[in-house]
């Protein structure tokens, strides 16, 4: 049975957690997480894949158990993320890699691209969005909102999604059978955004989410010049990044591999086999 390391590494002075498994001569995957989540959601994708690749995936600063300094102490943006878990690959001499992105996670994936093209060796994204097509109206409009106006009224839309009950309808909305994903995860997440200021940490991470769709240009751009494997397998009854966003991929990846499934937001937790299915032909074609 392979095993899962948990480690911690201090870069630039913060003391980030992450997952590691696999061999270290193997082709490296990188998990990228999403909101409200952490590398815990990778716990049933690294060990199937962590037979033959070297698969890291950290907790983004704020999020699972990385440090999370006040919010009126550190600056929390997508470009500070990014430039972390990028420091953080580089302490882990980690030079090349395929990345999986999922929410939160495909923002900071794409700066790693852009500032680093020749490192990115594959791309798989999970309900991660990268085109305007992706956005779901009713969820993003108070958010929009929050982006134009930080006002009492307007934070107060956007911190509904910090309750337990918003945590569960992201798990569960659109999973046919809903059984099947542990009430574990919305606990999880839950606890460790509700720790004192993280609502302020996670606040902050709403209001800088209009800062990447200005990027999305230059990433539509590097997926046409780069011709990078791109793989997107998206949960089809998502209402956060709809399934337009995984169709929108086409116009630009080479040859971009898509898959809908009958599923949400967190497609693990109910499509982990399906998922893996996808996953595991894609980065042997890929990586081989």
């Amino acid at each position: 049975m392979t095993s899962v390391h948990h480690r911690y590494a201090i870069v630039e002075g913060r003391r980030l957690f992450y997952r590691e498994a696999g061999p270290s001569d193997a082709p490296a995957v990188v998990l990228l997480h999403g909101f409200p989540a952490s590398s815990f959601m990778f716990r049933n994708l690294i060990p199937a894949l962590a037979d033959r690749y070297h698969v890291i995936a950290p907790d983004h600063l704020g999020f699972g158990f990385s440090d999370a300094p006040p919010a009126d102490q550190c600056g929390y943006t997508f470009d500070a993320v990014a430039g972390l878990t990028g420091a953080l690959l580089g302490h882990l001499g980690i030079t090349r890699y395929a990345m999986y992105v999922q929410d939160h996670g495909a923002p900071i994936g794409w700066r790693l691209t852009l500032a680093d093209p020749a490192a990115v060796t594959a791309i798989m994204t999970q309900n991660g969005n990268g085109y305007e097509a992706g956005f779901a109206e009713a969820f993003w409009k108070p958010v929009r909102e929050y982006w134009e106006e930080q006002t009492p009224q307007t934070e107060a839309a956007v911190r509904e999604s910090l309750t337990l009950e918003a945590i569960r309808w992201q798990y569960l909305h659109g999973v046919p059978d809903q059984s099947v994903v542990s009430p574990d995860n919305w606990y999880h997440d839950f606890a460790l955004v509700s720790r004192p200021g993280n609502d302020q940490i996670q606040l902050s991470f709403f209001a800088d989410y209009a800062a990447n769709l200005p990027l999305y240009p230059y990433l539509h751009a590097y997926l046409r010049d780069s011709r990078v494997p791109l793989l997107a397998v998206w949960g089809s009854n998502d209402e956060i990044f709809g399934p337009d966003g995984a169709r929108a991929f086409a116009a630009d990846a080479h040859r971009a591999e898509i898959h809908l499934l009958d599923g949400g937001h967190f497609l693990l937790e109910s499509q982990l086999d399906a998922t893996i299915g996808y996953i595991r032909p894609f980065l042997e074609r890929t990586l081989s």
